[in-house]
């Protein structure tokens, strides 16, 4: 399957264009992993990109250290409560109370409402410098894969990319990603996802699925 995946990357003309150029960055890109999942995000902005309806036009993304696993949200614009909102929903509420949230010194995440927020919860905070975007690296490779997999996936249509902003982090996820081999859903929930690739292959479990509904009819 793999080789077939990548001799249909070949032939792909948006993938083909809209592929990132592998070249030497200007300066080492810090990634640091993390002790385990969920304890250490790295959290950044993305955008101006061309507006969604709404006037949506920013991305806010996080990314767990350690399982790579990615949430994002679109925004017509962040400010700091914004930022609260999304590390609570997201991260808190779904992963649990992190060890540390890295971003760059904006506004949104160097406010004293986020640091007294965080501060409640525990949560230590570790800022990057703001044009300097190598120093948080996980985040910055992050946020080129997923503004070059909306980049393929919109062509024309580009004030659609809030539409496939699930797609593209539902693609991210159940991706295998080096140098572990497994998809940040598998080191997120302990298994692989069930693909729409895997639907009508003989697989364990879509046998094990067609075997139960038989015994139950």
């Amino acid at each position: 399957m793999k080789k077939d995946a990548a001799a249909y990357v070949q032939k792909c003309d948006k993938c083909q264009r809209y592929a990132l150029i592998p070249h030497m960055p200007s300066a080492a890109l810090k990634s640091v992993s993390g002790p385990w999942p969920f304890a250490q995000w790295g959290m950044d902005i993305v955008g101006p990109l061309p507006a969604a309806p709404a006037q949506k036009k920013f991305l806010l993304v996080a990314t767990d250290y350690f399982s790579k696993w990615v949430e994002a949200e679109a925004y017509a614009s962040i400010k700091d409560k914004d930022v609260t909102k999304f590390v609570w929903k997201n991260i808190v509420c779904r992963f649990g109370i992190p060890q540390i949230i890295i971003a760059d010194n904006g506004p949104q995440f160097d406010s004293i409402a986020f640091r007294n927020f965080c501060s409640e919860l525990n949560i230590r905070n570790s800022y990057s410098t703001p044009r300097y975007p190598q120093s948080n690296g996980q985040a910055e490779a992050t946020n080129k894969t997923l503004i070059n997999a909306l980049k393929k996936r919109l062509e024309q249509a580009k004030g659609k990319w809030v539409e496939e902003l699930p797609g593209v982090l539902w693609a991210y996820r159940t991706t295998p990603g080096r140098p572990t081999g497994n998809t940040p859903f598998a080191l997120t929930y302990g298994m692989d996802a069930v693909i729409p690739t895997e639907i009508g292959l003989p697989t364990i479990r879509t046998d094990a699925a067609k075997q139960e509904d038989a015994t139950q009819n």
